[in-house]
C-alpha cells in the first residue's frame, strides 16, 4: 500500500509544494528552511507515497541509529494533508517502522507540532504512536499562548512597564538592524546563562533574507539607540517570538513590555495566535520561572510541546 523514499535535493520541488499544501505543516519544514545548516544533521527524511501519489512527509535526521524528527527544528513531526484519514495514519507507522528497522534504525525521537500550528485538526500522529510503538513521553516543554479572540488582561506590571515606556518616550519599529538586535541578544545569553543563540547572526539574516514574510524584527528604540526587540516568526495562524531580548536600559524603561502590546494588539491583533514560545531546560524539567512570569503577564497560557521516544 505504500512507498517510503529518501528525500534527496532532486525532490525539493515536490517536498515543498506538499508542504505548503499540508495542514500541520509551516515554513520551517520548507527545505530552505531545514538545510540552512544541513551541514549538522545526517537528513534522513522521508517521503511516503501511496498508491503512487506522495500521502505525508517526515522531517528527521539520523545519529547512531537513532532517527530524530527532527534535532535541527524546534518541531518535527509527520506532515499530512486533508485527506488522511485515522485508518491510514495507523498503518502507515506500522509500515514506516518495518521500514526504518530495515534501514538500520533502532529508536526514534519524535518531537510532535504543538496543536497550535496545524491548520485543522491533525493528531493521528500521536494516536498511531499509542497503538502501534512502545513510545514513552521523554519531555515536555511548555509554552505561553495567546488566543487573540478570548485574551487574558495584562497583568498591573506589564501595564505599569507599558506607561513607563511611553514616559520615556520608547518608539517600537519593524527594523533590519539585526547586528544591533543581536548584540543585545547575544549579552543577554552570554552573561545570564553562558551561552549563545541557537541561530548564528549569519545564518539569521540567511533566513530572514529567503523568508521575509515569515521572519521579521521589531525593535524598541530610546532615541535612535536600540534597548530591545524580538524576532517573529509567522506562520498561517501564529505569530511565534523566536527570539526575546533587551538591554538593561530598556528593561529598565519597560521597552518590551510597550512592545508587546504593540504587536500583540495593534499590529498583529488579527492572526488567530500569539505564541511566546517556551521557558524551559532539560526537556521540560526546569521551568525558568521568571522569564513563564513575563510571558504570562501578557495573557499567555500554557500549550504542551512534546518529546516522545520509542524503540523498533
Amino acid at each position: 500500500m505504500f512507498e517510503i523514499r529518501k528525500f534527496t535535493q532532486e525532490n525539493k520541488n515536490t517536498w515543498d509544494v506538499f508542504v505548503r499544501n499540508s495542514i500541520n505543516a509551516t515554513f520551517l519544514f520548507l527545505r530552505d528552511y531545514m538545510d540552512y545548516h544541513s551541514y549538522r544533521f545526517n537528513d534522513f527524511s522521508l517521503m511516503i507515497y501511496r498508491k503512487g501519489n506522495l500521502f505525508a512527509l517526515l522531517p528527521a535526521n539520523i545519529d547512531g541509529g537513532v532517527l530524530y524528527s527532527h534535532q535541527g527544528l524546534t518541531y518535527g513531526g509527520l506532515l499530512i494533508d486533508k485527506k488522511a484519514t485515522t485508518a491510514e495514519i495507523v498503518n502507515l507507522w506500522s509500515f514506516m517502522n518495518e521500514y526504518l528497522k530495515d534501514n538500520g534504525v533502532s529508536s526514534v525521537i519524535y518531537k510532535s507540532i504543538p496543536f497550535i500550528f496545524q491548520n485543522i485538526p491533525a493528531q493521528e500522529d500521536l494516536y498511531a504512536l499509542f497503538r502501534t510503538t512502545n513510545a514513552q513521553l521523554i519531555g515536555r516543554n511548555i509554552s505561553a499562548t495567546i488566543y487573540q479572540d478570548n485574551k487574558i488582561k495584562f497583568i498591573e506590571s506589564r501595564k505599569s512597564g507599558i506607561r513607563k515606556a511611553i514616559a520615556n518616550d520608547i518608539q517600537i519599529r519593524l527594523s533590519d538592524n539585526w547586528r544591533d538586535f543581536w548584540n543585545i541578544l547575544d549579552e543577554n545569553l552570554k552573561n545570564k546563562y553562558g551561552a549563545a543563540p541557537v541561530h548564528t547572526l549569519d545564518e539569521m539574516l540567511i533566513l530572514k533574507e529567503k523568508f521575509p514574510k515569515n521572519i521579521k524584527l521589531y525593535m524598541a528604540y530610546k532615541g535612535e539607540k536600540p534597548v530591545g526587540g524580538s524576532v517573529l516568526y509567522i506562520t498561517q495562524r501564529v505569530v511565534h517570538t523566536q527570539y526575546i531580548s533587551a538591554n538593561f536600559e530598556g528593561k529598565e524603561m519597560g521597552a518590551l513590555d510597550l512592545l508587546f502590546d504593540y504587536l500583540i494588539n495593534q499590529e498583529y491583533c488579527s492572526y488567530p495566535i500569539f505564541d511566546f514560545g517556551t521557558s524551559n531546560e532539560e526537556m521540560g524539567r526546569v521551568l525558568n520561572e521568571p522569564l513563564i512570569f513575563q510571558k504570562e503577564g501578557f495573557g499567555g497560557r500554557g500549550v504542551a510541546c512534546d518529546i516522545y521516544q520509542y524503540t523498533l
